[in-house]
């Protein structure tokens, strides 16, 4: 039997140490659910969970919507966008009034009572998704993509700009709040490769991850990162930058090199390929077990690893609702057989 609880253990593989058994992503979730930080929605975070249909807005004025087979995650609606020349960005892209409205001393005096004292604290603000994506959101995909190559300056200084608002809150949470840890995503790759060259990102977006995390870093907040697709020549990067963890670290990155290089600096979490076979009506349940105990097996040697493994689908979806089921009872039975 297991003597650490699913907390401890977590926080013994984000330390760089070897675990008592294989951690899944949900042990870093207190049992009664993260706490809802009061400041959460006057900057209006757009992660979805409304109706099909509606239209919301964020900081900026970006309209999402969200999509029943993605369960109901938000996305900028298509063909909507708020900004068409990049160096127009000043005279539409503005600091949000709700910055100045968060009594940040009062938030903490309510929220920090309800944090778990054995689990990790976190949650640090921001105002928006990712750099990239939050361009992407303001221009489109394509016209985002066009302004990094033909005005990269110009990218450069609303990335700043951007940069500066989530530092300030950055600071005030930190000093209020004393997080253990913070998250920071932005999804800059797709399956195959990083939208952007290594220059491009070198230039533009990799300054901005590392200024935005370096306040939690110097705190000494674990750090995790979150960014999708196959990204290997970016890990360098991340990892000097400080973040201690990486997910979902898709398997079509190298992920074995990877844990080999960074043992003890950064944590992969996730490493499971939820768009692939497992999707597929076709596959046998035996044959989706068989995938979770061989990423298990591949990734648990050595520590440095998170299970995190599951399909989207949409809320009432039957089909991914069991498959899910059968991943995790899977992962259940052969978490405790690593370590002892």
């Amino acid at each position: 039997m297991p003597t650490l609880s699913p907390h401890e253990n977590y926080k013994r593989m984000l330390n760089g140490e070897i675990p008592e058994y294989v951690p899944t992503m949900m042990d870093a979730t207190p049992p009664n659910g993260p706490v809802q930080l009061s400041f959460r929605d006057a900057l209006l975070p757009m992660v979805g969970g409304w109706d099909p249909g509606e239209v919301h807005h964020d900081l900026f004025g970006v309209p999402y919507v969200t999509e029943r087979n993605a369960n109901l995650g938000a996305l900028p609606q298509p063909g909507v966008f708020i900004l068409d020349d990049i160096t127009k960005w000043r005279d539409v892209i503005k600091r949000p009034a709700a910055l100045d409205e968060i009594d940040w001393e009062y938030c903490a005096s309510i929220d920090l009572p309800k944090r778990d004292p054995d689990a990790l604290f976190s949650g640090g603000p921001s105002i928006g998704n990712g750099y990239f994506q939050m361009l992407n959101s303001f221009m489109g995909f394509d016209m985002g993509l066009m302004a990094c190559a033909e005005e990269p300056d110009e990218v450069k200084d609303l990335m700043s700009f951007l940069v500066d608002l989530n530092v300030e809150m950055a600071k005030k949470f930190i000093y209020y709040y004393k997080p253990d840890a913070y998250g920071m995503g932005d999804d800059i790759a797709h399956e195959r490769a990083p939208f952007v060259s290594l220059p491009m990102f070198l230039d533009i977006f990799e300054p901005a991850w590392r200024a935005t995390v370096a306040p939690y870093v110097e705190a000494g907040c674990h750090a995790s990162h979150h960014n999708c697709g196959k990204l290997d020549e970016f890990i360098p990067y991340i990892v000097d930058m400080g973040f201690d963890s990486w997910n979902p670290a898709e398997p079509q990155n190298d992920l074995v090199a990877i844990k080999q290089q960074y043992a003890g600096k950064l944590a992969i979490v996730g490493g499971f390929d939820g768009n692939g076979f497992v999707c597929w009506p076709e596959t046998t349940e035996e044959e989706v077990r068989a995938y979770v105990r061989q990423q298990v097996d591949m990734l648990a040697p050595g520590g440095s690893y998170c299970f995190g493994g599951g399909i989207m689908g949409a809320p009432d979806d039957e089909f991914a609702i069991r498959r899910r089921e059968i991943i995790t009872d899977e992962f259940e039975k052969i978490r405790y057989n690593y370590y002892n």
